[in-house]
């Protein structure tokens, strides 16, 4: 629990940007106090300027633009705060044991004789057969994911994700969850959103339910999370991806926008942006979340950003209930990070900073 001075720069410090978020408002809060900090000055770039995105360490009280940190915070920490050199023996990664029965207990994962090889079988038959009836269209449907063979390559893959959850303190999930005191299951209703959202069509149902049972059973998207000293965590491609594939649902509680406007998390995501804002929902990850919490954005105000976007975010109304997901927008080479534009087509949100 931060008192003292430190409180008082905490709070003039309130983040006007969120990683990752709908469009909410950030409030500074204004405080008597305030005249103690306009001298502090941000150690990496010298300038006292962005008073309102300067954060002070708790321990030597020297001062940091959120967006000259390395990784950038997209919002001001809940609680304590200690810059690199004051924290370098406060906190440190580690690794999810690589043990194959804490992976199975940490994921949930179940037991089943079909594999997801003989799953997609299946959808690529019924697909072929409706093919002659579909041509005309010539619409181009989703791919689910194609895992990895080696089961010890997919178990490296899951233990990065569980390490990167367990360091950010969140437990796995691949479905949305409603809790109690928060957005219910009934609130999320497609016929909200203000301009109309597009329903997913049955075979991409398919193949969006192929990645969940995938995922159930342990076949994991080809993916690996891992930590770099820029951007944090973030998720590079673990083999060649196609263009159209499902990467992930994006999870998470379902809440109301109106009761996170003034939220610290950092991967709020918009589900239903709707004509009347109290309907207006969201997702909020930072208890329950899924691989897609730690892909990350691109800086859409530069070419060099929009070049990184290998993926797109798309709402669905998947059997009469809003989704979020992550797809590939063109092929995506083994060993490529995935990014996507965090507005997608509101553009409200602030990225100049990212990186």
């Amino acid at each position: 629990m931060v008192s003292g001075p430190r409180a008082v720069a905490r709070r003039r410090t309130q983040a006007t940007n969120s990683n990752k978020s709908s469009s909410r408002e950030r409030s500074n809060a204004k405080n008597k106090d305030d005249n103690d900090y306009d001298d502090a000055k941000c150690e990496e770039c010298g300038s006292g300027d962005f008073g309102s995105e300067l954060l002070l360490c708790d321990q030597c009280d020297r001062g940091f633009h959120l967006f000259c940190l390395r990784p950038i915070l997209a919002s001001v920490p809940i609680g304590s705060w200690f810059c690199r050199s004051c924290s370098t023996n406060r906190k440190t990664i580690s690794r999810f044991p690589l043990v194959q029965t804490k992976i199975i207990d940490f994921f949930r994962i179940q037991r089943s004789s079909t594999s997801g090889e003989e799953l997609c079988q299946d959808i690529g038959k019924k697909r072929r057969r409706k093919s002659c009836l579909m041509a005309s269209k010539k619409r181009r449907r989703l791919l689910p994911y194609s895992p990895i063979e080696d089961p010890a390559r997919r178990l490296e893959q899951m233990a990065s994700l569980a390490t990167a959850l367990t360091a950010t303190g969140a437990e796995f999930s691949n479905e949305l969850t409603y809790i109690h005191g928060m957005a219910p299951k009934s609130a999320n209703r497609p016929a909200f959103e203000k301009e109309g959202m597009q329903v997913l069509s049955r075979e991409d149902t398919e193949a969006l339910d192929l990645c969940k049972s995938m995922m159930r059973k342990g076949e994991c998207p080809p993916l690996m999370v891992v930590f770099d000293p820029v951007e944090g965590f973030t998720v590079e491609a673990d083999k060649c991806i196609k263009d159209w594939t499902i990467i992930t649902e994006y999870v998470g509680d379902v809440d109301y926008l109106k009761s996170r406007e003034n939220d610290d998390g950092d991967s709020i995501m918009t589900l239903i942006s709707a004509a009347h804002p109290s309907k207006s929902l969201v997702i909020c990850p930072d208890k329950r979340s899924n691989i897609a919490r730690f892909i990350n954005g691109i800086n859409n105000h530069t070419i060099e950003g929009r070049r990184k976007q290998n993926l797109k975010c798309v709402r669905y109304d998947v059997d009469g209930e809003a989704r979020v997901l992550l797809v590939a927008n063109r092929d995506i080479s083994k060993g490529e990070r995935l990014y996507y534009d965090y507005n997608a087509y509101e553009h409200e949100y602030p990225t100049e900073h990212f990186v």
